[in-house]
């Protein structure tokens, strides 16, 4: 029976319960029809899914670097990959436990890039730490101060000392000592891509490093002989991105089952009585969207690109529509993925902590050859079938659609998530995860 690792101390999840209740009363559909649909996914087992392209599950080294991972990622097309411990060896061990130490993703990579850039940021300035007359136990004072040094900074390898140099420069101003780490950053130009990049402790910061401090969910794994209930249930009450599949007695996995390859599969049940009876619905009467006007998170067109990734970060998001004008009109979209231009393409952006949203969105699709398809505003209406919005979802390989006035095609009033459709098929039948992992995974993610 597959087991899961400890979540991290830091992982925050919203109530799991209220927004599978929610769902719940929302959906217009018979009880007996949930029923049924219910009780044919607990007899899939998890080894009839089809397998990851190429059949193999890609995975990334645990001594891998930060900047080589997210090559990995953009070159696979892939939003997450498992992390394989070297350390491990061949060896003679059965338990996946030994083999995998987590799961890297965009964004436990958005979360070290956000806090790297106002590192480097200060670690610029420290050549006036002289000017400034500071000595250095003010300075390392300063610096544990300003960045702290026992959460992620730590863990990414950035000692009290090294954290107090890099502020020296970053407090000298008119005033004193009184200029914190933001404010430095915001006049990084190109110099930092050639700290992150470049110089240490950032250019060898690798993915063990940040693994355990920066992932939003743990790594859980099912194996071959569980159920397509128990993946749907915790791709969407559970809210992970992506499960691991094992097989019992042998440490490789198997398989990688995403949220986006549910949603393809689904697709790939057109002409399924059962399927097309719930399809042809509109997603009124599956209670789409979930989340109203009002609780939708967006970003201006004029606001900054990291202010965008730290949004998301902040409330655990995927993606941002992006708004412009009073009317609140929506032009695009911008994703977690989308860090990786920042990355990968740093002759594009040497003036990030400038760069507004619009501007960022302009970069990329003059950039980049499949630009068509990078942040379009792809939206469906209130009457749209549960149907349609599978197939966009499915065919543009995107993670939310948004939702738009019937009056006013570009006035977004709700969105829909991967999530978001996968619970319109399933409820959970009491303790079916507790009686299958033989501990509660509800607490385990609320820690």
């Amino acid at each position: 029976m597959a087991q899961a690792q400890e979540a991290s101390e830091g992982s925050r999840l919203p109530s799991f319960d209220a927004y599978f209740e929610t769902i719940q009363l929302r959906k217009k559909l018979p009880h007996s029809l949930q029923e049924t649909l219910t009780a044919a996914f607990a007899r899939i087992p998890v080894s009839s899914f089809p397998q990851v392209p190429g059949g193999k599950v890609i995975e990334i080294m645990a001594d891998t670097s930060i900047t080589n991972a997210v090559k990995i990622l953009s070159e696979c097309n892939i939003m997450s990959a498992p992390v394989n411990n070297p350390d491990a060896g061949s060896g003679t061990s059965t338990d996946w436990k030994d083999r995998y130490l987590g799961i890297i993703d965009y964004a436990a990579i958005i979360l070290w890039v956000l806090e790297s850039a106002e590192l480097a940021a200060v670690a610029l300035s420290a050549s006036s730490a002289t000017a400034a007359g500071l000595g250095a136990g003010a300075v390392g004072a300063l610096g544990a101060l300003a960045l702290g040094t026992t959460g992620p900074v730590a863990v990414a390898g950035i000692t009290v000392a090294a954290v107090g140099a890099a502020v020296a420069g970053g407090v000298a101003t008119d005033k004193g000592a009184g200029k914190d780490a933001p404010t430095a950053a915001d006049k990084l130009g190109e110099d930092f891509y050639k700290i992150i990049l470049k110089e240490e402790p950032f250019k060898s910061t690798t993915v063990r490093s940040i693994l355990r401090s920066y992932r939003w969910a743990p790594f859980l794994p099912v194996a071959t002989d569980g159920s397509m209930l128990t993946v749907m249930l915790l791709l969407s009450k559970y809210r992970l991105r992506n499960v691991p599949v094992i097989e019992p007695g042998n440490p490789d996995m198997k398989n990688f089952i995403t949220q986006s390859a549910v949603i393809q599969g689904l697709e790939g049940c057109k002409g399924r009585d059962w399927f097309d009876c719930i399809a042809a619905r509109p997603i009124s009467d599956l209670g789409l969207p979930f989340m109203s006007s009002s609780e939708v998170i967006s970003i201006q067109s004029d606001e900054l690109i990291l202010e965008a990734f730290k949004r998301m970060r902040d409330n655990q998001i995927g993606g941002l529509p992006v708004l412009e004008g009073p009317q609140m009109k929506i032009i695009g979209n911008v994703s977690i993925r989308d860090i990786r231009h920042l990355l990968l393409k740093p002759e594009l952006f040497s003036n990030f902590r400038q760069l507004t949203v619009r501007d960022f969105m302009n970069t990329v699709v003059s950039t980049t050859p499949d630009s068509s398809r990078l942040m379009p505003p792809i939206t469906c209406r209130m009457e749209s079938t549960l149907g349609s919005v599978i197939h966009i979802l499915a065919s543009k390989s995107v993670h939310r659609i948004y939702v738009v006035a019937d009056h006013k095609e570009d006035e977004v009033v709700g969105v829909i998530t991967l999530r978001d459709v996968i619970s319109c098929f399933i409820y959970e039948p009491p303790n079916h995860l507790d009686s299958y992992f033989g501990f509660s995974p509800k607490e385990m993610l609320n820690q």
